[in-house]
């Protein structure tokens, strides 16, 4: 038997996993970019009136205006800004028709954090968000020092009493002191990364399996 049929077998086996993980991340890359296309695109929509039941899926960046109060009692979710420490503020917001939301109004300076707000009217513009910061790693909110760690709608939700919608805002007539955070896609897209990384071992493949071949030397009669 030809030396050389098992190692040509080996390596054209090889090579088309390979190659297939070089084109499966290569779609990926393409679905996240879709992705993000979509994303960008709904946060450059025009704002449009709170839907009745906003949903977590279907609704998520969307663009809304509301009008309503800033009710009572904020949380302080710790976090880093241009200039330092500091803290994203999470607080109430009752609407026009007694509907209670919360809003994520920006960030605040570490010094700050006890400084008393007015709160009162505001007219805001954001986007809808249900953010997933959580996990076993993330530690539980000090409830004493009012100081949150991720922000959690469920949780913030029943702590200040509002339905489970966070509206994060991008500008208002209001801002309290507090600077209004751009929307933070944490979908990272890397995947052109593994098609190099994939593509370039089955080439590897391919140029160690035709070195083998080529040592191997044909048997003379």
């Amino acid at each position: 038997m030809n030396r050389r049929i098992p190692l040509l077998i080996f390596g054209l086996v090889g090579t088309a996993i390979l190659m297939s993980l070089g084109f499966w991340q290569l779609q990926r890359m393409t679905w996240k970019a879709d992705i993000l296309a979509e994303i960008d695109a709904r946060l450059a929509e025009p704002p449009v009136a709170l839907p009745l039941n906003p949903d977590p899926v279907a609704d998520k960046y969307l663009q809304v205006e509301v009008t309503g109060r800033i009710g009572d009692g904020e949380l302080h979710v710790l976090t880093f800004g241009d200039g330092g420490p500091g803290f994203r503020v999470i607080a109430p917001m009752v609407l026009e028709d007694g509907y209670r939301i919360l809003v994520d109004r920006g960030f605040l300076p570490e010094g700050e954090k006890d400084v008393v707000r007015a709160g009162g009217e505001i007219t805001a513009v954001g986007s809808l968000v249900w953010p997933q910061e959580t996990d076993k790693y993330v530690p539980d909110p000090n409830r004493e020092k009012n100081i949150w760690f991720a922000r959690d709608v469920k949780l913030m939700a029943e702590t200040l009493e509002t339905d489970q919608v966070m509206l994060a805002i991008a500008r208002s007539t209001n801002n309290d002191g507090i600077t209004p955070q751009r929307v933070s896609i944490n979908i990272s897209n890397r995947h052109l990364e593994y098609v190099m990384t994939w593509f370039s071992l089955a080439a590897i493949w391919i140029g160690m399996t035709g070195y083998a071949l080529w040592r191997i030397k044909p048997k003379t009669s």
